[in-house]
């Protein structure tokens, strides 16, 4: 006899992957920066799950002022304790990618 299980869709991965990495000190948005036409190439978290393990691609902009690689690494810690201890998902990988400095 099993017990429950729980299935976490995607769109779940992808908003608790959003406001994990917006919690971090120094991330201004989490999404693409520049002009606004660019939100159109795509979304700015984007999860999948490939064997058993969550893969997570997050965009962010950064605070001005906010040394770029320990900001990265803040974040990838976040999203990394999010899936793993909150959704209770096997992480794979998390990229960020810092697509803008301002506010």
């Amino acid at each position: 006899m099993s017990g429950p299980t729980l299935t976490v869709g995607p769109g779940v991965i992808r908003e608790m992957v959003r406001l994990a990495a917006f919690e971090v000190p120094g991330v201004a948005k989490v999404g693409r920066g520049g002009p606004p036409w660019r939100a159109l190439a795509g979304r700015a978290v984007s999860a999948r799950v490939r064997n058993d393990r969550v893969e997570v691609r997050v965009w962010i902009v950064a605070r001005p002022g906010h040394p770029l690689g320990p900001l990265v690494a803040q974040v990838r810690s976040a999203v990394a304790a999010t899936v793993e201890r909150l959704l209770g998902l096997e992480l794979g990988a998390v990229t960020v990618l810092v697509d803008g400095v301002g506010g």
